[in-house]
């Protein structure tokens, strides 16, 4: 197999040479000049830049934004495709670090390409036949991946935010079904319950469905940043001494900034004494399921309720790829969701109507996400999935030991999982004594030194504060592209960057 190898890692080239070929074949002279004259650089490079930074009024000029009457010539329609590319950050790239994706998974990619070029909808099997049986395919899969032995229902949607709004969504169903026709009038005051350190789409879901943030009561977490389930079942009761019902709990399979997992097990102990619908936000998280050294992670997530899950983040699928999966086996989704469109969900069609899936749905018109995760899980096997995570995480530990050994350098805390959070101390800031002065100063060192390398488009890592913490950094690591070297590189060039502060 042809491939090219970085680090000791040798990544395949012939999906990107099977993308090449279709791209030829189906999109025509731009694409292929754009595959030529672009992707080699992506693939070949490694000293191009992660990104090339602009401010926004420099790159409206560069760009030539403006949307006119006539049409323009190819050769600046495959310009304009360049230039898209030049100043987009290039996630792609080994020392991207910034967000929870990273990388470029070659089959899902290729799957996007033909996925776009099919140009189908998925709602219905007589329009996306093929679709269909693979969503239902890889949801069946992940069901069981899970450990839900009697099987489940599932959706694939546009991102975990989507995902975790639908676990709101049913759990108020379940509670209470007259919602759906009757809306805000037929309910008590309803509250869900989170950590403190949950992703923000549980309180955008409550604004969005009229729960309301202020019902969205926060459980305070431990020193690593785990939910407390004392704290949890203290919560339950405070707000039913307001008079408020308690319907969900979200716990969280690793948390945005760092990492941490909730005690599953105990929390679905409290959530059957109090007939509490639990959904678990493992859209990071998730993948930790696939390894058997890593699962653990995740233990007691049978129990639960529903789970959702983003196989375009630590499994690398290309964005976006998100499943939202149910214990239900009493078609919830479908009585939650359902409009009966005549037009569309016709009962006497000629076909089993149950593949029409599209009811399930608060949208109408849906991508086939999941063709991407089947196309690169049909490609690796189970066996390279788990692999990915497992070197991942190892990785994330190697850079975590690394810290340890470098003066200026102090981890926040022992990394979970893949996030490695830490403090980069500028050799004037190394001999003050610990003080709310010295993190005041401290505070400001990452922000700046996220300037420079922005600037100087080196590398892309991110920054925040975290409760009373000052500013601090958090990397990602993901992709098996990346190397110690480029971990190295990280360490390096921060100190490089910072040094004067």
């Amino acid at each position: 197999m042809d491939g090219w190898q970085h680090g000791g890692v040798v990544i395949s080239t012939v999906a990107s040479h099977q993308t090449f070929e279709f791209q030829k074949e189906f999109t025509g002279k731009c694409s292929v000049l754009l595959m030529h004259d672009v992707f080699p650089k992506i693939y070949h490079e490694i000293s191009w830049a992660v990104c090339e930074w602009h401010s926004p009024e420099q790159l409206k000029k560069l760009l030539d934004l403006e949307l006119r009457d006539g049409g323009e010539a190819e050769s600046e329609i495959l310009q304009r495709c360049r230039d898209a590319i030049r100043y987009s950050v290039k996630t792609s790239h080994p020392r991207f670090f910034n967000q929870l994706y990273a990388g470029m998974e070659p089959y899902s990619m290729v799957a996007s390409f033909i996925a776009e070029a099919v140009k189908t909808n998925l709602y219905t099997y007589e329009v996306a036949p093929v679709f269909t049986l693979m969503e239902d395919a890889v949801l069946r899969k992940m069901i069981k991946v899970i450990g839900w032995e009697e099987g489940g229902d599932g959706i694939f949607n546009p991102g975990g935010s989507l995902s975790n709004m639908y676990a709101v969504n049913l759990a108020r169903y379940r509670y209470c079904p007259d919602f759906k026709e009757v809306g805000m009038f037929s309910a008590p005051r309803l509250v869900i319950l989170t950590s403190q350190e949950c992703h923000y789409s549980i309180s955008k879901g409550a604004a969005l469905m009229g729960i309301g943030t202020k019902n969205v009561y926060t459980v305070p977490t431990d020193e690593r940043g785990r939910m407390i389930p004392s704290a949890l079942e203290e919560k339950i009761m405070l707000a039913k001494s307001e008079g408020a019902v308690p319907f969900m709990v979200n716990a969280t399979a690793g948390t945005t900034v760092l990492g941490a997992f909730d005690p599953i097990d105990e929390i679905a102990d409290i959530c059957e004494k109090h007939n509490l619908w639990l959904h678990v936000d493992a859209c990071w998280g998730g993948a930790a399921i696939m390894s058997k050294k890593h699962k653990h992670l995740l233990k007691g997530i049978h129990r639960v309720d529903s789970v959702a899950w983003n196989p375009h983040k630590m499994l690398m699928a290309s964005l976006q790829c998100s499943a939202f999966l149910v214990r239900d086996k009493t078609s919830l989704l479908q009585h939650c969701h359902s409009a009966r469109a005549s037009y569309l969900f016709q009962q006497d069609k000629f076909y089993d109507v149950s593949y029409d899936t599209g009811d399930k749905s608060v949208q109408c018109s849906r991508k086939p996400d999941a063709f991407k995760f089947w196309l690169m899980w049909k490609a690796l096997g189970s066996r390279e999935l788990e692999q990915r995570v497992d070197r991942a995480l190892a990785m994330a530990r190697y850079l975590a030991e690394e810290i340890k050994k470098r003066e200026g350098f102090r981890l926040v805390l022992e990394p979970e999982y893949a996030n490695v959070c830490f403090w980069y101390l500028p050799p004037s800031m190394r001999n003050l004594p610990e003080s709310p002065e010295l993190w005041k100063k401290l505070h400001t060192v990452a922000p700046v030194v996220k300037q420079r390398m922005m600037k100087k488009g080196s590398m892309m890592v991110g920054y925040q504060p975290l409760g009373e913490k000052a500013n601090f950094f958090r990397m990602v690591v993901i992709s098996p592209q990346v190397s110690r070297q480029d971990l190295d590189f990280v360490l390096n060039e921060i100190h490089n960057l910072g040094k004067d502060l």
